[in-house]
């Protein structure tokens, strides 16, 4: 029996298997665009399980495995027996049996982990607490169909070292690109909680405006991730000169690009002139979420095809 490829942390691929899932997204991508069916998983089954909130991830994943042939069932951890407190490693055990593949959207990377100890299938990382890998793909593949390898580039981060940040900085090693992040103090990176053991592929800044200096692409994200409304007032006050704005985009790379993993609050991590310049390649990227995780989940089921 082959081992079972799990996707719980950036990391966990190489960059040759990433370059294999770009090139596969772009022809999907291709077929998708021209109205070609292509249904490569047939008669397999997605089950897709919720403990956050989700737009963009649902409707990704559940669009494309309807996309390539299969089907993808919806799970909120409300609904299910995981909400009466089913231990994760026997939820795993039987969910497995059904389907083919799970992805799961939840708080804590731990429970993901457990689950997949336990799962007979693959298991995606559809967001936690700590990592955000699907994303990342889908923004680092935007970057590549834009300009090309991202092999030796600045990557500016600016705001929250959060799940993002974090994967951002995995992705960094494993592609060879820098990462300037600026965050506000106390708030700073932690390289055990980012699982960052190579430091040498990211370089911190107090101030915002030198981490954007010659950036090819400046990303943040929202100020107060799912998890931490309690700390919403605080971490306004905290961020409000970590705001990427006009001035951070001109002192970036004459091409640079902005992203945002979305949902974006336009005057508050980001001006709207720029989120909604020519700079900015968020709806490419949203949509680049659907593309890559259907590369992705063709590539755990049924392997490098020839």
């Amino acid at each position: 029996m082959n081992t079972i490829k799990h996707f719980l942390q950036f990391q966990d691929l190489s960059r040759e298997e990433f370059e294999y899932i770009f090139t596969r997204a772009k022809i999907i991508k291709s077929r998708f665009k021209n109205y070609q069916t292509y249904h490569p998983l047939l008669d397999r089954t997605l089950a897709m399980i919720f403990e956050k909130q989700s737009t963009r991830t649902r409707l990704s994943f559940e669009a494309g495995m309807h996309q390539l042939g299969g089907s993808a069932i919806y799970l909120n951890t409300r609904d299910t027996q995981l909400g009466r407190g089913e231990p994760v490693e026997d939820a795993a055990e039987v969910i497995s049996r059904m389907v083919d593949i799970v992805m799961i959207r939840t708080f804590e990377q731990e429970v993901i982990e457990r689950f997949a100890a336990h799962s007979r299938v693959p298991v995606i990382n559809g967001l936690t607490n700590e990592y955000h890998p699907c994303q990342i793909m889908a923004d680092i593949y935007t970057y590549i169909e834009r300009y090309g390898s991202i092999t030796g580039k600045t990557v500016a981060w600016v705001g929250d070292s959060n799940n993002m940040c974090n994967t951002w900085l995995q992705a960094a090693v494993v592609f060879d690109f820098n990462v300037h992040v600026s965050t506000p103090p106390g708030y700073e990176v932690e390289p055990e909680r980012a699982g960052l053991y190579d430091t040498t592929h990211f370089e911190s800044f107090a101030d915002p405006m030198e981490a954007c200096r010659g950036a090819h692409l400046v990303t943040t994200d929202v100020w107060t991730s799912m998890g931490f409304e309690a700390e919403n007032e605080e971490r306004k006050r905290d961020f409000q000169d970590w705001q990427v704005d006009t001035e951070m985009m001109q002192i970036a790379a004459p091409d640079s690009l902005f992203m945002h993993c979305l949902p974006a609050h336009r005057g508050e991590e980001v001006a709207a002139e720029v989120i909604d310049s020519a700079q900015s390649v968020v709806w490419e990227e949203a949509e680049n979420r659907l593309h890559t995780q259907k590369a992705l989940m063709e590539y755990l089921l049924l392997g490098a095809l020839a």
